[in-house]
């Protein structure tokens, strides 16, 4: 075994993984442990991801920057690495759980293997009950669904078709009694028909990152302190906003001199008149 692939025993588990009814006997992990203080959310959905999801996903993920949230999802494509990856431009730590052996010649799938190792570059860690050695198959992905559950104080389901596997997963939420947080879809969507059966069932409707924050019992922070704080952890892009924003601007021009693809200058600018940093009024943007 390599130097850094470490084999665990359960006293060596997060607490909350241990208490769950049907714990791993051992887990291999890569990298280092986040927090245990902080609030874990496991966020998953379809891997056939609508540009409507990872717009959700940017959005809210986004939205918890600054906050002790670590962000939990199964390094597969789709709503997976998209999760992934806006919590590395968010700053927050993530934790992959992949239905594979965490062996790199076998880490499922290839095409996120350099998102794995910018995972750990960022201080976050890779985590598999399977042998190094394990290639993912059909069995593998219920089993590792029940880590990353077990993992998390409450799972956001963000798009799942009727017979998705991330339905198990929230089925699992709710047998391990974490919180199922879900995000409503289109009517007209056969990515949301799985989503939209938990929110007829009592799941808890997300439609802003305060609603996470809310089900993970963290105060919502407010205040110049705050702002000066977000301020000091700006992504390039939005460096670039408050570069173009010298004065009132509208916002298409905004978005053409962005020179960004429409949907994702549309999340940063929603994402940041949510963190309070700009604020829109008749089609103009402005500094808050």
């Amino acid at each position: 075994m390599k130097d850094d692939l470490k084999l665990l025993r359960p006293s060596e588990f997060p607490p909350l993984l241990r208490e769950i009814s049907d714990p791993p006997k051992q887990l291999y992990l890569r990298g280092k442990w986040p927090s245990f203080e902080k609030k874990w959310l496991a966020v998953v959905g379809s891997r056939a991801m609508s540009p409507y999801g990872k717009q959700v996903v940017r959005h809210l993920i986004e939205g918890l920057r600054g906050y002790p949230v670590v962000i939990v999802s199964g390094l597969a494509y789709g709503v997976d690495a998209e999760a992934h990856k806006t919590a590395l431009d968010a700053g927050l730590t993530t934790v992959g759980v992949p239905g594979s052996g965490l062996d790199w010649n076998i880490l499922y799938p290839k095409a996120n293997v350099g998102l794995a190792h910018e995972i750990l570059k960022a201080g976050g860690c890779l985590l598999s009950e399977e042998k190094p050695d394990t290639k993912a198959a059909d069995w593998t992905f219920p089993r590792r669904n029940r880590i990353m559950v077990g993992l998390s104080h409450a799972v956001l389901v963000v798009e799942a078709k009727e017979k998705s596997g991330s339905l198990i997963t929230a089925k699992l939420a709710t047998e391990y009694n974490r919180e199922l947080l879900v995000v409503p879809g289109s009517i007209f969507s056969e990515e949301s028909k799985g989503t939209h059966q938990f929110l007829r069932l009592g799941a808890t409707a997300v439609t802003s990152a305060e609603d996470i924050l809310i089900s993970l019992g963290i105060a919502k922070r407010e205040g110049a302190s705050r702002m000066n704080e977000l301020r000091d952890d700006l992504s390039e892009d939005e460096q670039r906003v408050f570069e173009i924003i010298r004065s009132p601007i509208p916002r298409n021009d905004l978005i053409e001199a962005l020179e960004l693809p429409i949907t994702d200058a549309n999340v940063l600018l929603s994402t940041m008149e949510i963190k309070g940093l700009i604020v829109e009024e008749l089609g103009v943007v402005r500094v808050r």
